[in-house]
């Protein structure tokens, strides 16, 4: 192999190289000057995402014997999670250095879970998969355990890692099958093995097959695999479980892409029936349990549940369509979702962490703008017009609906009415109860600025959501 065959690797390869700097640099800096290594995790993310671009090759090109897939959905994905990185180092910067907790670790941990998640999203074996998954896994159970001197926060990460353990060797139980029965571990080889050999669509490759989805369902943290996800967004600190709730979902979308639909896409009318179970589940649970939380980062966490069975109906359509509008979704919301627990970071400081829904109350007489930002965050969520998940959650009941699923589409309806009940209790106590806590703000003014683009953005991919669509439909196709 040349130095050329290695240039559609170049953002891993660069962003590994810049971890190593990032880490041996922060060696040298002292507690006081801390603020430094954010800066060069965020020239590092910078760099990556020029990286991605320039070095993007004209067609879809796969590397290291078909291991390694770089498309237009890769250089998409890539470029999604590296900016969603980004954003979650800026919020959680001010609060950070707030608590004394601006430490190198959490800026080095975050880069190699991003490294993890670009290795999933141009996975082209299962191998290759499995790697990436445990390079963002490892990384996120170090980040849950961050805060040492947390109880809360270490039966988070033993909850986290335990399950994630379980999950993993589901994973690689279900590859094995699969290896066993098809003979391969590239995605390619292993969609032409079940295409010229009818014989193999059997209870073997089914068998492993379902170990996938086990594996898949754990990671987007979708009903009955959800066990972790609420325990690890309140227990871990703020910053963390910004991260958890953003670019992990990038790489839960290109786990379920690549295996599912570049892998068993022949077996579409099998895993069809298991994905439809678990988002159905998802959507139902996710809604209707988020109701009773009275933690607004427990609240996510379930409603993170139900959007998941947004992404995964979408996927059960089986279609272009269907698998760009879960592109959409998932890009949508995981902005989204940033922006409001940049919200949650925005609102804590030092010995207070906002994390009770009540810690909103008087939002709006202390800050009208923040509390107009987090309005717009609460509206997407809940799927109000002309915020960006209204068209979102459209998109996917269309799709639904075209592949002639109308109960599935009332179902997501419904599931959308009683979801809006928890998001608007969030505006009610911002704009309808007195303030209790009447602090100033102590991030900085970029912080704010960026918070604020956020909140605009997504009124915006509302109005003009076509350029979006369109994008995702032209990476799928």
């Amino acid at each position: 192999m040349t130095i050329s065959d290695f240039l559609p690797a170049a953002p891993e390869i660069s962003l590994l190289c810049s971890i190593c700097a990032v880490l041996l640099i922060d060696l040298f800096i002292s507690d006081e000057k801390r603020v430094v290594t954010f800066w060069l995790a965020l020239v590092a993310l910078l760099l990556n995402i020029w990286v991605v671009v320039v070095s993007a090759p004209p067609d879809p090109t796969t590397i290291f014997d078909g291991s390694y897939i770089y498309d237009p959905l890769s250089q998409v994905l890539k470029v999604a999670a590296t900016a969603v990185v980004a954003l979650g180092f800026f919020y959680a910067r001010d609060y950070l250095r707030q608590v004394g907790m601006l430490k190198g670790e959490f800026f080095v941990l975050g880069l190699f879970g991003l490294l993890g998640i670009m290795i999933m999203i141009s996975a082209g074996s299962l191998l290759t998969m499995y790697l990436g998954l445990e390079t963002l896994s490892l990384a996120l159970y170090a980040l849950v355990a961050f805060d040492r001197e947390s109880p809360q926060a270490a039966e988070s990460a033993m909850k986290y890692f335990v399950l994630g353990a379980i999950a993993s060797g589901a994973l690689l139980y279900g590859i094995s099958w699969i290896y066993g029965v098809t003979g391969s571990l590239k995605f390619a080889e292993i969609s032409q093995s079940i295409a010229v050999r009818p014989e193999l669509n059997d209870v073997p490759l089914w068998f492993g097959m379902a170990f996938l989805v086990v594996g898949i369902a754990f990671k987007f943290g979708a009903v009955p695999f959800h066990m972790w996800l609420p325990d690890v967004y309140q227990g871990a600190r703020s910053p963390v479980t910004l991260y958890i709730a953003s670019a992990p979902k990038l790489a839960a979308l290109a786990l379920i892409l690549r295996v599912l639909v570049d892998g068993l896409e022949g077996l579409h009318g099998v895993w069809q029936g298991m994905v439809m179970v678990i988002a159905v589940l998802s959507l139902v649970i996710g809604n209707v349990v988020a109701i009773a939380q009275s933690n607004i980062k427990r609240m996510l966490g379930y409603s993170a549940i139900a959007h998941v069975g947004f992404i995964l109906l979408a996927v059960f359509a089986g279609s272009e369509a269907g698998y760009a509008a879960s592109l959409f979704y998932t890009l949508t919301y995981v902005i989204m979702a940033a922006g409001a627990f940049g919200m949650v970071l925005l609102l804590s400081r030092q010995g207070f962490e906002a994390e009770a829904i009540a810690d909103f109350k008087g939002l709006n007489a202390r800050s009208p703008w923040f509390a107009l930002m987090m309005l717009f965050f609460m509206f997407g969520m809940a799927g109000v017009p002309p915020w960006v998940g209204f068209f979102a959650k459209l998109n996917v009941i269309n799709v639904v609906l075209d592949a002639g699923f109308p109960g599935l589409a009332i179902l997501m309806v419904l599931a959308s009415v009683v979801g809006a009940y928890y998001y608007l209790r969030v505006v009610w106590y911002m704009y309808f109860e007195r303030a209790e806590d009447k602090s100033v703000f102590q991030a900085g003014r970029d912080t704010r600025a960026l918070l604020s683009l956020n909140g605009l953005a997504v009124l915006a991919l509302g109005i003009a959501p076509g350029w979006l669509l369109a994008l995702c439909l032209a990476v799928i196709g």
